[in-house]
């Protein structure tokens, strides 16, 4: 410690005003003593740059001395760490100082400055004593048994091993069996909920439970809001759910029909077998991820038309059109072939196929017709050939190249029902990207497949139910599910008919319903449309009367407006603002005219949310429209 002091008053670099203040420190264990010397030299001017020492020895002979001069940081020395910044070190100077002089820190002195939310709930999840409490209660109250006994008597099968019995459970039982028992549960509640309360669910007490917790969301986001500090007339606000809201649908609806704008037609729209409903645009979901199993099929020609000139004679019979899809089930509805007319296409002849026991079958399997010693010519687009025969492991020898032109208006025979089908021209979405070059048409499964349909007079089949299921029409495949059993189905028939190439799976994107998280499909329906064509010109006029912020902003909706085709207005649910329409209950022939739409305007703004007065109105006007 004398070592220490002359340090601190006999240096020659010390002067009369400065002063040492020094503070000792030594640990309570005397087997391994630590000593910290904290020195400051005060200067008697601002900014002067300050002298520490820090003097760090443990129980042994030698004294390790560090000093530090013309520094303006505060420094210790812990272990090999012999800097550190102001901020960081200034905590330990002032509690060897503070512990010095005998000073006890302040305890919770910021403590009211952090603003945590006050419950009633413990600070701990408290698991391992709260859960076997909750477990004991389940099994006390029986709440597995009682909730199995209220099944309604459908099975759900969820295949599950037992883990070996070779050791104790560890984290991955844990992951499988807890996920497995949520899917588990999940079924068992939705097969257990009360039956008498499923039939007292009517539709308009559905819309009143659906009105009564929508009014109650808008009263809490308005809080929020106006706790956000957001000006708005919070004491008057508008509603969509309001009768005077839903009036003045009506009357802008009654306005368009009048004008020729809304029309019922059969066309393919997006609809969710999950939901059992039509979807726009705007309720689907793009998600990544999704695989079809896509197939590349061919359809036998039986003749050639008058424009090809005799060009495919000489490969009769045995030539095909070859067609690629990522939706197999759509082929029971196929009406045409179409192909694009500025292409090229050729005829080829395939050689050399190779072994598919070597690839991944779950991935990519040949078809039969491969496979066999004498194969059929194909009509392929003369770009793809390449591209077709790395796919399809095989030589692919162009024998003859034609038109698109050429090929329209010849025959093929449909390869599951023998119907003959044209050869069509298509639009510009038949390109050399992908497929083949020549596209399965199916007008009651997608949309451009249905403006080819319009213009070649094409049948609109659709032999698909509300449900997703194949219906009768659909023949050996009625009843199953289009995205599933029916997808293989397919498959496996037009293998044994000798028309599939191969079969593989596809990653892309696809459709998804955006409430139920499962995919939709095209499907052909009687919906009520809106035709834009009709008020299209009005609207980008409107477009450009407006100043957009960014600029960019008009260009985006000008693209889209001007590219919008006719609009689905109409879905299968039991709420939302109805379309005044009647139907005879017999013919099913639609009613609305301006006198109904008027009458049904002028009773909105008195309905309440029990929908009675409403539901007075449609029977009344469906009695008067059946005795008239």
């Amino acid at each position: 410690m004398s070592l220490l002091k002359s340090l601190a008053t006999n240096s020659s670099s010390f002067t009369p005003r400065e002063s040492t203040i020094a503070a000792v420190m030594q640990s309570s264990s005397s087997a391994s003593a630590s000593y910290r010397v904290l020195s400051q030299r005060t200067c008697s001017r601002l900014g002067k740059t300050t002298f520490v020492s820090l003097f760090h020895f443990r129980g042994s002979s030698s004294i390790n001395f560090f000093a530090f001069f013309d520094t303006k940081y505060y420094s210790t020395d812990s272990g090999n760490e012999l800097f550190s910044s102001k901020r960081r070190s200034r905590g330990p100077v002032m509690a060897a100082i503070k512990a010095a002089q005998g000073g006890q820190q302040e305890e919770g002195r910021y403590k009211h400055t952090v603003d945590l939310p006050k419950t009633t709930f413990g600070m701990r999840a408290n698991s391992s004593v709260r859960e076997p409490e909750i477990q004991k209660l389940w099994e006390e109250k029986q709440v597995f048994k009682r909730v199995s006994d209220k099944n309604d008597g459908r099975s759900f099968v969820l295949h599950d091993g037992p883990p070996y019995a070779n050791g104790d459970l560890h984290i991955g039982h844990a992951l499988n069996k807890i996920l497995k028992d949520i899917i588990n549960r999940y079924k068992a509640f939705l097969q257990s909920l009360d039956q008498e309360a499923r039939k007292d669910l009517t539709s308009l007490k559905l819309r009143a439970k659906a009105a009564k917790f929508a009014k109650a969301t808008v009263k809490s986001q308005m809080a929020a809001f106006q706790r956000y500090g957001v000006w708005a007339d919070w004491s008057n606000p508008y509603l969509t759910l309001d009768p005077e809201y839903e009036a003045a649908q009506i009357e802008v609806f009654g306005q368009m029909t009048l004008r020729g704008y809304i029309y019922r037609g059969k066309k393919p729209v997006h609809w969710s077998p999950s939901s059992r409903t039509a979807l726009a645009e705007a309720e689907l979901e793009y998600p990544e991820g999704h695989v079809s199993r896509s197939i590349y099929a061919i359809f036998k020609m039986v003749n050639a038309s008058h424009t090809s000139s005799g060009l495919l004679d000489e490969f009769f019979p045995d030539v095909c059109l070859a067609i690629w899809t990522t939706t197999p089930w759509t082929i029971p509805a196929n009406a045409a072939v179409a192909v694009n007319a500025k292409l090229q296409y050729a005829v080829v002849e395939v050689q050399a196929s190779v072994d598919d026991s070597s690839g991944d079958n779950k991935k990519r399997r040949l078809g039969s017709v491969l496979k066999e010693p004498k194969k059929p010519f194909l009509i392929v687009a003369s770009d793809l050939v390449p591209t077709l025969e790395a796919k399809w492991g095989v030589k692919l020898v162009v024998r003859k190249t034609l038109t698109g032109s050429d090929l329209e208006n010849c025959r093929y025979v449909h390869p599951i029902d023998n119907r003959e089908c044209p050869v069509v021209i298509g639009g510009e979405y038949i390109t050399t990207e992908s497929g083949t070059g020549l596209v399965h048409t199916a007008p009651g499964h997608g949309q451009e497949d249905y403006v080819t349909g319009l213009k070649y007079g094409l049948p609109l089949l659709s032999p698909v139910d509300d449900d997703g299921n194949f219906t009768e029409e659909a023949g050996q495949f009625s009843g199953l599910h289009v995205l599933g059993d029916g997808n293989i189905a397919v498959a496996k028939c037009l293998d044994e008919q000798m028309s599939l190439i191969m079969e593989e799976s596809y990653n892309h994107k696809y459709p998804y319903d955006w409430r139920t998280k499962k995919p939709t499909i095209f499907r052909a329906t009687e919906q009520w449309f809106a035709s834009v064509e009709g008020f299209r010109d009005d609207a980008m006029g409107a477009i450009g009367r407006v100043k957009w912020f960014p600029p960019q902003a008009e260009n985006r909706i000008s693209a889209m407006t001007s590219s919008r085709s006719d609009w689905c207005i109409s879905r299968q649910r039991t709420w939302g603002v109805p379309i005044p329409v009647f139907y005879h209950v017999e013919t099913k022939e639609p009613l609305m005219n301006e006198e109904t739409i008027s009458h049904i305007k002028c009773k909105i703004p008195f309905r309440t949310f029990t929908d009675f007065s409403y539901l007075v109105v449609f029977i009344l006007y469906t009695i008067f429209y059946m005795a008239w």
